[in-house]
């Protein structure tokens, strides 16, 4: 029983996310975000022997997947604390404003250390209910997830939860090779852009001395 993947996203783009297996569950949570609507909710989603939980609050929202066995409330608790850290670590207005993917995944440290805490820590439930920190979570709905996807489509949920490490590595390492190389492409283009700009400020200065459109007085003036 634990939780086995979690992401923060602003509407479908994922800013942080961290997962100690691997498989294709990506595939199901990108179609649950693409159906979330923009009001504050709370859902579950069933899938197999697995559960999709999410908090949508002020146009972020926080998910998690576990194994059907370890019931609602421990996740919906896990959500809330890693959204409470991330708010804290980055405020509301930064992360509503960010347009890259992955721009805040340093948050994926937070958010593996949680998830292993609410994950392995027996006394979890206790120790947040003692302290008035667990969410009844009976309201909350729960959905079939052929809710969301395409009428006839059928995904089949593989989950490894053995031998992840390094195929984890492997990935985030990938997502962070594209995000500096996007990075690095959207600085060259504002360089360029910089560059063009003070060349045609100077060019129109010279001119302005020397006469339009080339400059013909200054060099006319060298030749006498």
């Amino acid at each position: 029983m634990s939780i086995i993947y979690a992401l923060i996203a602003r509407r479908t783009v994922i800013l942080a996310e961290f997962t100690n297996s691997s498989g294709n569950f990506t595939t199901v949570t990108e179609a649950i975000l693409e159906k979330i609507p923009p009001n504050n909710s709370k859902l579950t989603y069933v899938y197999d022997r697995y559960l999709f939980h999410y908090i949508c609050e002020d146009g972020l929202t926080y998910m998690c997947m576990a194994d059907d066995s370890f019931g609602r409330r421990i996740p919906f608790a896990f959500l809330q604390d890693i959204k409470t850290k991330f708010l804290e670590q980055y405020g509301q207005e930064r992360a509503l404003n960010s347009l890259v993917p992955y721009a805040m995944n340093e948050f994926s440290k937070t958010i593996a250390k949680q998830m292993e805490y609410y994950s392995t820590n027996p006394n979890v439930d206790r120790i947040r209910q003692v302290h008035g920190e667990i969410e009844q979570v009976k309201d909350v709905m729960v959905h079939n997830i052929e809710r969301v996807l395409e009428r006839g489509e059928r995904i089949e949920l593989l989950v490894d939860k053995t031998d992840n490490l390094n195929q984890q590595a492997y990935a985030f390492k990938k997502r962070s090779v594209a995000l500096k190389r996007a990075m690095w492409y959207k600085n060259m283009k504002l360089t360029l852009a910089l560059a063009g700009v003070v060349l045609f400020l100077v060019y129109l200065i010279y001119c302005a001395v020397c006469g339009f459109p080339f400059g013909s007085s200054c060099r006319g003036g060298g030749g006498q």
